[in-house]
């Protein structure tokens, strides 16, 4: 059972951000028809084309008449650079703040950031 709240398409669209950002899905390739996305995901065509559009009015798919959506040039990175920014206001700046509220050093924080990347495997 899935618990995500947010809307199928919203879910949709996120999957192919995920796709663009990690190269799955490169730069001047064609995207997924909103006949596969419907057929892929079970859902409504017209759910589909709305993931779709969501990344179009994102600029980061173009629609080429009688061809498809294709991937634009710079999507990847524009897609980074706004996980980077939410990286940052979602989860450095707070970590800052606590560890500033609890009297880390930043030695001490890069330390405590070693330790645990050092203690899980990430990968």
């Amino acid at each position: 059972m899935n618990t995500d709240p947010r809307p199928i398409y919203q879910r949709i669209a996120e999957e192919l951000r995920d796709h663009i950002a990690s190269g799955a899905l490169p730069e001047g390739e064609r995207a997924p028809s909103t006949n596969e996305l419907s057929t892929f995901h079970s859902v409504n065509p017209t759910t589909a084309a709305k993931a779709l559009t969501s990344l179009h009015q994102e600029g980061l798919v173009e629609k080429r008449r009688g061809l498809g959506m294709f991937v634009t040039p710079g999507a990847r990175e524009r897609i980074l650079d706004q996980r980077r920014a939410r990286l940052a206001r979602d989860y450095i700046r707070p970590l800052l703040r606590e560890a500033a509220s609890l009297g880390l050093s930043a030695e001490a924080l890069h330390a405590a950031i070693d330790k645990e990347r050092n203690n899980h495997d990430l990968d």
